[in-house]
């Protein structure tokens, strides 16, 4: 099954309403997925943590013009451009959303109810979003265009020279399961991909 960051479809539909292209609840919607409830704790001017509706528009009117994904890992914490606080909620949450303009950065917290290894229905996952300030600037280790480029053409040339060494003749049957599962959620009519 394909599984994306929590992250990475907060930014993809909340850039898809920023730009006008999906309704505010719609874009909720699709952020909270499978998930049973989402919200936003400490975000400017709420006193208490408020829905994803609500959210999304009050960082626009905070000034956000963009949401950027950042995924870091120990040793290499691509995308973070701090202060200390909020990076190290990053790091330990392996993922946030920055939204460009607004100062401000965004990191899950999940928090599951349910038995133990429990089927996904009968699991309850409500993710908090810690609201926290950043700083307004480019994060310095993210590469020119230029610089993601040369690194993706070295990294197709790499992935490649393994795989013709490898002799792989067929895609197996994970990979097999997941292209099933990315079919079957664009036949149910669900959109994959935020406009």
């Amino acid at each position: 099954m394909l599984d994306e960051p929590r992250s990475g479809r907060l930014a993809a539909w909340g850039n898809a309403l920023l730009a006008g292209l999906v309704s505010p609840d719609e874009a909720a919607h699709r952020i909270a997925e499978d998930d049973a409830v989402h919200r936003v704790e400490g975000l400017p001017g709420e006193a208490a943590p408020v829905g994803l509706t609500l959210a999304l528009g009050r960082l626009r009117t905070l000034g956000a013009v963009g949401l950027r994904v950042a995924l870091p890992v120990a040793g290499h914490p691509l995308g973070l451009c701090g202060p200390p606080e909020f990076n190290a909620r990053a790091l330990e949450a392996g993922e946030a959303v920055l939204a460009v303009g607004a100062g401000l950065g965004l990191v899950p917290e999940t928090y599951e109810a349910g038995p133990e290894g429990g089927a996904a229905p009968d699991v309850h996952v409500e993710v908090v979003w810690r609201c926290l300030p950043v700083r307004e600037a480019p994060p310095a280790d993210v590469p020119s265009l230029g610089e993601a480029e040369r690194e993706l053409a070295e990294a197709l040339r790499e992935a490649t020279e393994v795989l013709s060494k490898l002799d792989v003749a067929g895609s197996g049957p994970v990979a097999q399961a997941a292209l099933e599962a990315y079919r079957a959620r664009a036949e149910a009519g669900r959109q994959v991909l935020a406009p």
